[in-house]
């Protein structure tokens, strides 16, 4: 795996690393995961978190979801839509839970946080738009490549534009935003503009790492994981 250093960018509100405590802002207690939900991008490869999860020393079980018709998870009929995803996730989120997600599956991860926020103890977000809208933030439109070399993906997915800027606002678990500023799909600016809304986030900046950091730089982000859910 490759090695880099990497630039952090807190919210204004949040708390500097070295006086974190786990009583911030409302003195709420937050509660260690004992589940943590990992959740690929479109490639919907449950493969991808596989060198992160494994270099985790953190206690929780440990479950990889794969979305229905993308990659090796086979269709489920009825699955028609972004909802029907974050269904599926919802149904493991049975106890404090900690969701690790990639681009796409961090809108997934998003969703299922503001349905279940009193069992999400933490996000860890990945070069995702988070819901909100990209095209004002220099990111490239990877649609037509990415549906011309997945000619089998659900049409559904290419034609979702989930817009949740306004709800990000109620996420109030501690969130970690990793992303690699050589990513023309989800490039910094959207990791800043996610650090803006979201109330108790942390972005992480990887210098040379693109769309696939969370793979390629697993050792540094299972270390940055590890700390997160301290």
């Amino acid at each position: 795996m490759k090695k880099s250093g990497y630039l952090t960018l807190r919210h204004p509100s949040y708390p500097p690393a070295d006086s974190f405590n786990p009583t911030f802002k409302d003195r709420t207690v937050i509660a260690s995961p004992a589940k943590l939900i990992f959740l690929p991008g479109a490639s919907g490869d449950t493969r991808f978190w596989r060198p992160v999860a494994e270099r985790l020393a953190h206690s929780a079980q440990q479950v990889h979801i794969g979305w229905p018709g993308f990659g090796d998870t086979p269709p489920v009929p009825g699955v028609t839509g972004m909802d029907d995803l974050v269904t599926r996730v919802l149904a493991e989120i049975d106890r404090p839970t900690a969701l690790v997600a990639q681009s796409m599956g961090g809108i997934v991860a998003v969703l299922a946080a503001l349905e279940r926020p009193g069992l999400i103890t933490h996000l860890i977000l990945t070069v995702t738009s988070g819901g909100v809208d990209m095209s004002a933030l220099e990111a490239q439109d990877w649609r037509p490549d990415f549906a011309a070399a997945n000619p089998t993906l659900p049409r559904w997915f290419l034609d979702d534009h989930t817009d949740l800027t306004l709800r990000l606002g109620e996420l109030h678990m501690p969130v970690l935003l990793l992303w690699g500023d050589s990513d023309p799909i989800s490039p910094v600016r959207v990791g800043q503009r996610l650090a803006q809304l979201l109330p108790r986030a942390e972005l992480q900046v990887f210098p040379g790492a693109d769309h696939s950091l969370g793979f390629t730089h697993a050792d540094e982000v299972a270390r940055l994981i590890e700390r997160h859910l301290e």
